[in-house]
This record gives structure tokens, sequence and C-alpha cells, in this order.
């Protein structure tokens, strides 16, 4: 398996919010084939959806890596696993929440895995920190860079930057 460029987002709303990104950032790491290139500056985001629960802190994370699209969401699975993620409600609150947005320009439909996310072009907290990262990358399936679609963007909810980087 080539070694491939990848973007993952990631974000938290439970206790030591930028802790626990830190932390997944280094689990992912351990893993071995997967190498930590960038990751975005930190954006603290309203929550999605009608549960009643704190902001989360929201980034991308840039990596380099060997694993097959699937062997990569089982290690991002993984490292929710370890950290303790409880699977409650629809977008409810999160100690880690790891998603595969981006690999390596391709799309990507089996069962349990659609790359690019379905969602990220709709999420302002998504677009935000990758284009930090890669403003002038084009989503794969419509095809507009990544800018373009952070400013087609309207109604979304409150997206600020929080001033560090993990």
């Amino acid at each position: 398996m080539p070694v491939l460029k990848a973007y993952l987002a990631i974000g938290s709303n439970l206790g030591s919010r930028y802790l626990n990104l830190k932390k997944a950032v280094l689990l992912l790491e351990k893993y071995g084939k997967i190498k930590v290139i960038r990751c975005s500056p930190l954006y603290e985001t309203e929550p999605v959806g009608k549960v009643k629960q704190g902001f989360f802190l929201n980034g991308v994370v840039e990596i380099k890596t060997a694993l097959k699209p699937l062997q990569l969401l089982a290690v991002c699975k993984e490292v929710e696993k370890k950290m303790k993620r409880k699977k409650t409600v629809k977008w409810g609150p999160r100690v880690i929440d790891l998603d595969i947005i981006l690999y390596g320009g391709r799309v990507i439909k089996v069962k349990g895995l659609t790359v690019p996310h379905k969602e990220m072009s709709k999420r302002e907290f998504v677009l935000k920190p990758l284009v930090d990262l890669n403003g002038k990358g084009r989503h794969p399936v419509v095809k507009k860079s990544f800018s373009k679609l952070l400013k087609e963007i309207k109604g979304e909810k409150t997206v600020k930057k929080y001033g560090k980087r993990i």
C-alpha cells in the first residue's frame, strides 16, 4: 500500500477538551503507519443537533499513512475506545470524535465508511480548520475548493478560533 495523505476531523466537548485532542493525536501516531504532518488551529464550536451540551473544540489533522481506509477507520475507533468514548445519542456529547474526511483524494463508499465525509462540505467547523491546512485543495465529489465551499456556508452555528494548536 502506498503512503497517502489523509485528513481527520477531530473534536471533543467533554472534560479537558484540549488535552483530549492532544492525547488522541499522540495515540494515532503510536499505532505506526500513521505520521501526523500538521494540526490546524482549533475552533470552539456550538454543538449541532438538539441535545443540550457544552461547546466543542474542533480541528483537522493532516496525516500520511500506509493504512488502507478501513484499517485507518479501525485505528480511529480504537483511539476513541481507549479514550472511553461512549456512543449515546446522535450528535451527543463526546470525549473524542475522529472522522476520516479525506483519504488521498479518493472517493470511498463501503459499509461503515464514506469518504469524503458526507457532511464536511456543509460544516464550517470542519471546513475552517481544513482551509487552514489546505485551502486550495478540492473536494473530490463536488469539485470545488475547500475555500469556496467555506464561503458558500450560510446559517452555520457559532465557530470561533480558540487560539491554540495541538
